[in-house]
């Protein structure tokens, strides 16, 4: 009996050693990126800005980075600023615009333009021209109550700085000098309205993460690792979390690292590893997938005849996630022009995920969120099942409203990135279709992951700066990250709506820095307006693609 006591003790001591041996060669980093988008090299530039001396790692499942949802032909690469988007621009019920969401988005991009100019400026960001490019952003309508709709879009926007410069026209000619190629073959008698407004951009958010990542690795305290899953994640006792993942398509063992900060910039994989890391703050989450498609065109005789991003008006009854656009874009130096979105559906919740991924994320915590919002979202699944019965024939004369004198055989279909929307338990309805992106963290701060969709990639830097804002609580009220975080960010703490002199030096500056378009003049004398209070019929919360 004592023999066997002695085998068993001796067999428990090897175990525990073992155990603290693994813990001690574990690598120990004080911060681990999950995913290789936008999102995570964006934290990691502002986090090796602010605190040099961190170690950092990044994990991403592909063989490369930003080639899921960051993939500059994944989605349309605009510069979100509600400069065109009339989705952020909601009709109250005493006929009023709302225009806050639209100077909460606005505001936010200008965050991101200044993030970039320093990056340019700093040598992080090479040649501007590579991921950021001057393009006129519209809005176009047709119809008497979407004409009346706009011009009291453009009629509210007026009471903010950040949209002065933005001209409006009903003029058939007028239209036609800014997107000639929208009104030839079009019916001179047919009653049409545009916005336009020379400060919107194209971004090549793939090439801005490529450059970010290539940057962070030339720097003594970041690692990359490709082709590696992330297959745990646990909680250790010190309050670090052990991340072990496997590398894809090799015979390497698996790897781990014990991280102080996790952050899950996985995109549509970002739930199933909040999830995974048994934190009670993910069991307020569901999830939908909605793919996206476009018709695509990079015919020279075609393409140099619109220099726009043209944004229409979602048809009667459908979701603001239905709103099509024309746009041009420039990818890696080539100038194409696509439209759409058309919607798809899967249950990948990557385009390069797996068919299970919608069922794996569900659970008994979400599931009843889930139904709750297919019935109270019955407007969207039938939209939904709409785009999924559309022809080749429908989607060409759905464009031809647009471009009357299209070409079928100009044109192929590009099927784009996946959205993952987020459903979230409601104590009072069950369960809500949220708009936007949302943080989600623990009580901590020790980890936390991005959800959601829209604006997106657009507004990277500032979502990034929230969430420092709320995991690095303490750090960011140093006088030291404070002086950065206004270094890099010159307007920070400012609301700029309120100060149109800080308007015109912020678009200076970074029109400068940018190789932008110079931009509007605006005066000064002419106060702006207060957005006032919340809408008296809050706008009901769709699906967008922000594609």
């Amino acid at each position: 009996m004592i023999k066997t006591l002695r085998v068993i003790l001796s067999a428990l001591a090897l175990c525990v050693a073992a155990s603290s041996a693994h813990a001690a060669d574990t690598k120990k980093v004080d911060v681990l990126l999950v995913g290789g988008g936008i999102m995570s090299s964006t934290l990691g530039v502002w986090l090796h800005e602010l605190q040099p001396d961190w170690s950092m790692t990044m994990v991403e499942r592909l063989d490369g980075v930003a080639l899921e949802s960051s993939n500059g032909w994944n989605n349309a690469g605009t510069g979100h600023s509600a400069l065109a988007e009339l989705n952020y621009t909601p009709e109250k019920a005493d006929g009023k615009i709302d225009i806050s969401k639209a100077i909460e988005i606005n505001e936010s991009f200008q965050i991101s333009r200044q993030f970039w100019a320093w990056q340019v400026k700093q040598g992080v960001l090479k040649n501007p021209h590579s991921f950021i490019n001057s393009t006129p952003h519209m809005s176009f309508v047709w119809g008497d109550d979407n004409v009346r709709f706009l011009k009291k879009r453009y009629e509210a926007l007026q009471a903010s700085p950040l949209f002065r410069g933005m001209q409006y026209s009903e003029d058939y000619d007028q239209i036609k000098q800014w997107v000639p190629l929208m009104m030839e073959g079009r019916d001179r008698n047919q009653k049409v309205a545009a916005t336009w407004t020379p400060i919107g951009t194209d971004v090549n958010f793939g090439e801005i993460t490529r450059q970010f990542v290539g940057y962070l690795k030339t720097q003594p305290n970041f690692t990359l690792s490709l082709s590696s899953e992330v297959r745990e994640i646990t909680r250790n006792a010190d309050g670090t979390w052990h991340v072990s993942w496997v590398k894809l398509h090799s015979d390497e063992p698996p790897q781990s690292v014990d991280a102080k900060f996790v952050f899950i910039g996985a995109g549509g994989g970002a739930l199933h590893l909040l999830q995974a890391s048994g934190i009670p703050e993910a069991k307020d989450y569901g999830a939908f997938p909605v793919g996206g498609s476009f018709l695509v065109t990079d015919n020279p005789d075609v393409v140099k005849q619109h220099l726009a991003k043209a944004y229409g008006k979602a048809s009667v009854g459908s979701p603001p996630m239905s709103v099509p656009h024309l746009d041009t874009r420039i990818i890696d130096g080539k100038k194409i022009i696509l439209f759409g979105p058309f919607a798809t559906f899967s249950t990948k919740f990557l385009k390069n995920g797996s068919y299970f991924d919608l069922l794996k994320s569900t659970n008994t915590h979400n599931v009843a969120p889930m139904m709750r919002v297919g019935v109270d979202e019955f407007p969207l699944v039938q939209y939904l099942a709409g785009q999924l019965m559309l022809s080749d024939d429908d989607r060409f004369n759905a464009l031809k409203e647009y471009f009357p004198n299209a070409k079928k055989e100009d044109w192929r279909l590009w099927q784009a990135g996946q959205r993952v929307q987020i459903i979230k338990r409601d104590p009072v309805k069950g369960g809500v279709l949220k708009l936007g992106t949302e943080i989600v963290s623990s009580q901590d701060g020790s980890i936390a992951g991005l959800l959601g969709a829209s604006p997106g990639a657009s507004t990277a830097a500032p979502i990034m700066l929230n969430l420092m804002k709320k995991v690095f609580k303490d750090k960011v009220a140093t006088p030291e990250w404070q002086q950065k975080i206004r270094q890099i960010v010159p307007s920070y703490g400012t609301k700029l709506n309120d100060s149109p002199a800080k308007v015109v030096e912020e678009w200076t500056y970074t029109s400068d820095v940018l190789q932008l378009s110079p931009p509007p003049k605006i005066d000064l004398n002419v106060p702006s307006q207060p957005t006032g209070n919340a809408p008296a019929r809050p706008a009901k919360a769709s699906a967008d693609m922000a594609l």
